[in-house]
């Protein structure tokens, strides 16, 4: 289904940029319950979780969508490494797990000095097996919170785990740069995108505010090639490097997360509420 009649008009682009004009959405999945976490695997499909639903969903072009995952703990975030293994935030279940090709799944945290994470929402996996997600609280997650803090977290490849930033409001979306030197999140309660400086050990340090005010409360978030950042918000919001906003991508619903796919990783797929679209970028 084509949703037509939703060409962009979009603010221009300096040259070393995309230009958006143009596009059009494509749903290719829709009658979820909420739709999150989606992630392109290498071998050709997106994963997606559709959180009341308890399942992780598979959509692979030319063949639809099918089940991939059953009772799935309120998956909310997914994230492929460099090994094609998933990585999943299980907010139900309070916990972060990888499977590896063959189905295992395997607990990486789920507890922080002794206490139960609030509810991991997403994540973000470097090349070299470094693991970041985050770990807000919202409706009834916060009546059963044991943590006094909302959380960015970082697992080591040994599985050492420590909190990285303990924001005043709740973090959300979580991504890093193209070369791994930066970590960015979104906070969904000050309407805000951090930027943090990433070492080669994976550790986190240097936080600062790189967007303030964002149209719409900010959930997933992407990057580009280029290092530009792709936030779901009141549409996409598309911003270069240093935080200017360069264009919006309008959304038929209110995206909640977003991922690059398809063979070139020319499409942009969005989760959003109800439905997934696709959008093919120039």
């Amino acid at each position: 289904m084509r949703l037509r009649g939703l060409a962009l008009a979009l603010l221009a682009w300096p040259l070393a940029a995309q230009d958006f004009s143009g596009v059009e959405l494509e749903k290719v999945a829709a009658k979820l319950g909420y739709a999150d976490g989606p992630a392109w695997a290498r071998d050709g499909y997106l994963l997606f979780s559709d959180i009341p639903g308890e399942k992780i969903m598979k959509f692979t072009p030319g063949e639809g969508v099918t089940v991939f995952r059953e009772q799935s703990n309120g998956a909310a975030g997914n994230a492929f490494d460099a090994q094609g293994r998933l990585y999943t935030c299980e907010s139900k279940a309070r916990r972060v797990t990888r499977t590896d090709a063959k189905g295992h799944v395997e607990v990486l945290a789920e507890r922080f000095e002794g206490k139960r994470f609030n509810a991991p929402n997403d994540i973000a996996v470097s090349r070299n097996g470094h693991v970041y997600f985050t770990d807000p609280a919202f409706g009834y997650q916060q009546d059963r919170r044991e943590l006094d803090f909302y959380g960015v977290f970082h697992i080591t490849p040994k599985g050492e785990v420590s909190a990285v930033a303990k924001p005043a409001g709740r973090p959300n979306g979580v991504v890093l740069s193209p070369n791994g030197r930066i970590l960015y999140v979104t906070n969904s309660d000050d309407r805000t995108i951090s930027a943090y400086d990433v070492d080669h050990s994976g550790s986190v340090t240097g936080e600062r505010t790189l967007v303030s005010g964002t149209d719409g409360i900010p959930d997933g978030i992407r990057v580009d090639e280029k290092g530009n950042l792709y936030v779901a918000a009141k549409g996409i919001l598309v911003y270069s490097p240093d935080g200017k906003l360069r264009a919006t991508i309008p959304v038929a619903e209110t995206p909640s997360n977003l991922a690059f796919g398809d063979g070139d990783f020319r499409s942009l797929y969005i989760t959003a509420r109800r439905s997934v679209f696709r959008v093919r970028l120039p």
